[in-house]
């Protein structure tokens, strides 16, 4: 059973920084994409950024290129989402996410991957 646990979330004034930790197991973690949606209250749940474990590629959602890093610690089968220069309408839960492509599509998380149980962000003024 794959399961992903998110820890790293909070309450930060804006300009701050974040590091949200995903950490998996029940997968061969350098065979699969890990990363983030996000959803705030009233809004679709958007992709925020995903890796490829395997090549170590990337996608990033335009709101947050250069304010945002995702990482992987292939050894401790982690991925890393670094959130710096945080906006108040980064605010929403996070939620680590895994399949086999990126960018990663919610139909084939929820179809054919995991969620994690999420983390709330908060970004005040």
């Amino acid at each position: 059973e794959v399961q992903l646990v998110e820890s790293g979330g909070g309450l930060v004034q804006a300009g701050s920084s974040l590091r949200l930790s995903c950490a998996a197991s029940g997968i061969t973690f350098d065979a699969y994409v890990i990363g983030w949606f996000r959803q705030a209250p009233g809004k679709e749940r958007e992709g925020v950024s995903c890796i490829s474990s395997s090549d170590g590629s990337t996608y990033y959602e335009d709101s947050v290129k250069g304010r945002f890093t995702i990482s992987s610690d292939n050894a401790k089968s982690t991925v890393y989402l670094q959130m710096n220069s945080l906006k108040p309408e980064d605010t929403a839960v996070y939620y680590c996410a895994q399949e086999k492509l990126c960018p990663m599509s919610i139909v084939e998380v929820t179809q054919k991957g995991s969620w994690g149980q999420g983390t709330q962000v908060t970004v005040s003024w």
